[in-house]
């Protein structure tokens, strides 16, 4: 990523409180930090467990969950741990400790999730004030599948418009298989005014998401041709003060 394209994107994420970045750009942002062989990382979207939470009763969602701790740009591993969203922010599934596979050690360890996490902490410190940044992130790392059926759509954000409770919040495009819509849109606080919409299509697509100032949700995902698999990938990275 160029100087003027970094000082660009900052402007707008400090100006709107949201970004969305094309795939070359994000691609530009990331290769420094080490992004790469990103089909096998991609793969791994293959191998997520049932998400078994669902207020809705969907079986539409596969998952995997892990947490780090970002400290002067060392990432480390946390013990695994339940996911937890008060139902002040997920009125759906929030208020309960959500057990979800770990994600996998090989992909921990992947450069392309690593370059992202590293690539992550450094905008979240540069648009962060100093006296509100943290020493160290706590970082949580979704893996997500959202799949559709002619007979049942698949919700990326079945809880609707919402915040996660966190600081940033990053959406990674991953893939795309077969389906139309899954349109992203930004709200004020007020939830009334639409800031933005947009869709992430190609691989590495990505939204950047200031959660203190706009909230944001996905419209459903419907199959373009009911005869064959159809899916959403995505990686989300949420920080947090620690």
């Amino acid at each position: 990523m160029t100087s003027t394209l970094r000082h660009a994107t900052q402007k707008q994420l400090h100006q709107q409180g949201f970004l969305h970045l094309p795939a070359a750009d994000a691609k530009a942002w990331l290769q420094p930090y080490g992004l790469r062989d990103w089909e096998s990382f991609a793969t791994s979207w293959n191998h997520l467990g049932m998400d078994r939470y669902m207020a809705d009763n969907g079986r539409y969602r596969r998952r995997r969950y892990g947490t780090f701790s970002i400290n002067k740009g060392q990432i480390t591993r946390k013990e695994h741990q339940p996911h937890y969203q008060s139902r002040d922010y997920n009125l759906l599934n929030g208020g309960v400790e959500r057990w979800f596979n770990p994600i996998e050690e090989a992909i921990c360890a992947h450069p392309a999730l690593q370059a992202i996490l590293k690539a992550s902490a450094v905008v979240a410190n540069q648009l962060t004030q100093d006296h509100a940044r943290p020493a160290s992130w706590h970082v949580e790392v979704h893996q997500f599948r959202i799949e559709a059926a002619t007979d049942a759509a698949g919700r990326p954000t079945p809880e609707g418009m919402h915040r996660d409770g966190v600081d940033w919040v990053f959406v990674f495009m991953i893939n795309r298989i077969n389906i139309r819509e899954g349109v992203t849109s930004i709200h004020a606080l007020d939830k009334e005014t639409q800031l933005g919409s947009f869709t992430l299509k190609d691989p590495l697509d990505t939204a950047i998401v200031n959660d203190h100032r706009v909230y944001h949700g996905v419209t459903p995902v419907e199959p373009e041709d009911p005869t064959k698999p159809a899916y959403r990938d995505v990686l989300v990275v949420t920080l947090r003060y620690e």
